[in-house]
């Protein structure tokens, strides 16, 4: 994790601090281990369904319905909210670490905002998993394609709804291509230091990231291509999530063979947030 520069006397200072305290590191990592957890589980079900097995949906909804049903799932649920909420507050921190750079110019100005910006994301992400699984913890949860579709459905009623479930939709396939690409020329690599590796460690890690993270990126632009057809057809059922877009590459001729692929890719991202878990970031 990164390490800021500390300093006292005002309330972004503190804040600062508490970001870059042990306890919230080690969170942290917990937190990047659980996000992990979470791939592998919608990897399994996503598996399930291309091969007749499948019950809970494939997406993060199922996943946590997963864990929620066996034995220990519950205080795992609660283990996995807290590492969850660990990494939004340690995103926010990299918002703050960032701040000084959106008044400068030329290209500090523009990677200052390019990273805050991605932490912010990053943040709200973890946030909304966290809430998915304190809402499971707790028995209050419900169908993540259903939410999704009431989502859609209220943004419809919005003036140029119908407009922003589309660009919502282009920004999902972006993120996902973006994905591909990140994967394909390793730039995921420039992210975390691996000075400390062995070998066969930076081989690991290399070889889980080309793979996983365009598994990652193929199934996001899925589910922004869904959006964009609700969008077209003015019908909110279409957006139907992660699950509605891994059951729609399994309509797809070779489906099974195609679903599974990606199955594979997102299994190796979480298996790339375990391993990421163990490495800091690059400064």
């Amino acid at each position: 994790m990164v390490r800021a520069g500390r300093s006292t006397g005002s309330p972004l200072a503190a804040a600062r601090e508490a970001a870059d305290s042990d306890g919230l590191e080690h969170l942290a990592r917990v937190g990047l281990i659980a996000y992990g957890l979470v791939h592998v589980l919608v990897a399994w079900l996503a598996l399930q369904l291309a091969w007749g097995g499948g019950g809970e949906s494939a997406d993060q909804s199922g996943a946590m319905a997963t864990l929620a049903e066996s034995s220990f799932g519950k205080p795992l649920l609660w283990i996995l909210a807290v590492g969850l909420i660990a990494l939004a507050v340690w995103q926010a921190a990299e918002v703050l670490r960032w701040r000084h750079g959106w008044s400068a110019s030329g290209k500090t100005r523009t990677t200052a905002l390019r990273r805050s910006g991605r932490a912010l994301v990053k943040a709200v992400i973890y946030v909304a998993l966290a809430v998915l699984a304190i809402r499971y913890a707790t028995g209050s949860a419900t169908s993540s394609s259903g939410s999704q579709q009431q989502t859609t459905a209220g943004v419809f009623s919005w003036p140029a709804g119908q407009w922003l479930v589309g660009a919502a939709g282009l920004v999902l396939i972006g993120v996902g291509a973006w994905h591909v690409r990140k994967g394909f020329n390793k730039h995921f690599l420039k992210e975390i230091d691996t000075t400390d590796c062995s070998r066969g460690a930076v081989r690991l890690v290399t070889r889980l990231g080309q793979v996983g993270f365009p598994g990652k990126g193929i199934a996001l632009a899925g589910v922004g291509a869904l959006l964009i057809w609700a969008a077209v057809t003015f019908d909110p059922s279409k957006a139907r999530g992660l699950d509605g877009a891994l059951r729609t590459i399994l309509d797809l001729p070779f489906g099974q063979i195609l679903l599974t692929l990606v199955a594979v890719g997102i299994a190796a991202f979480g298996a790339f947030c375990f391993v990421r878990a163990r490495y800091p970031e690059r400064t």
